[in-house]
């Protein structure tokens, strides 16, 4: 399964099979054509307008915050945490995502992370988070796509010790190499994560 998703760098993702789905996507090189475009918040390393053109075609569906809406133009969907939104079979669950110890991404603007259930898989985006209580409750994870840079989000450690507790059963650590973040907070996520890592 792993074959189909895709690490862009930062936090953008591209995951293929019944859809083409891209999330948060930014320094994106070649054009492309998404089914559905994840955007989690609207901070400008993961809502680009130029790089969402990019990958927007005349069908692709936005799922993203109510905030992000204005930015952005053509078909656009909102979510918050706990709903869920069905696109073509897709089914896209919206998840919490927010800092518990730090002020960059609070509670209360209600951004997101993603559930997305696809080729038979459930994929977990989190999204610019810290470990939160909202992440004991999850459920049935195959893939896990967690922050490790640290500073506007989790550490390595801090990603290990969520994915401990929901058990992904295989997790790929992002949100580092850019910006924030090194190859060494994934590799000190591999190491204190008990399941499968794999590094892209």
């Amino acid at each position: 399964m792993v074959e189909n998703i895709k690490w862009l760098g930062h936090a953008t993702f591209r995951i293929t099979g019944e859809k083409k789905i891209y999330i948060d996507p930014w320094k994106i090189k070649d054009k492309d054509e998404a089914d559905i475009i994840l955007i989690s918040h609207s901070h400008y390393d993961h809502l680009s307008v130029p790089d969402v053109e990019k990958v927007q075609g005349d069908n692709s569906v936005i799922i993203t915050t109510t905030d992000s809406v204005s930015k952005l133009s053509g078909k656009i969907r909102t979510l918050l945490p706990r709903e869920k939104v069905e696109v073509d079979g897709v089914i896209i669950e919206g998840v919490s995502s927010y800092n518990v110890n730090k002020k960059f991404h609070p509670k209360s603007n209600n951004w997101l992370g993603f559930i997305i259930n696809i080729n038979k898989k459930r994929i977990y985006y989190a999204g610019d988070t810290d470990y939160i209580p909202e992440m004991r409750d999850l459920m049935d994870i195959d893939i896990a796509l967690l922050p490790v840079g640290g500073t506007y989000t989790m550490t390595g450690e801090e990603a290990a010790n969520a994915a401990n507790v929901f058990k992904p059963r295989l997790a790929i650590p992002s949100h580092w190499g850019d910006i924030v973040g090194s190859r060494k907070d994934a590799e000190s996520f591999k190491r204190l994560f008990k399941g499968e890592t794999e590094i892209l």
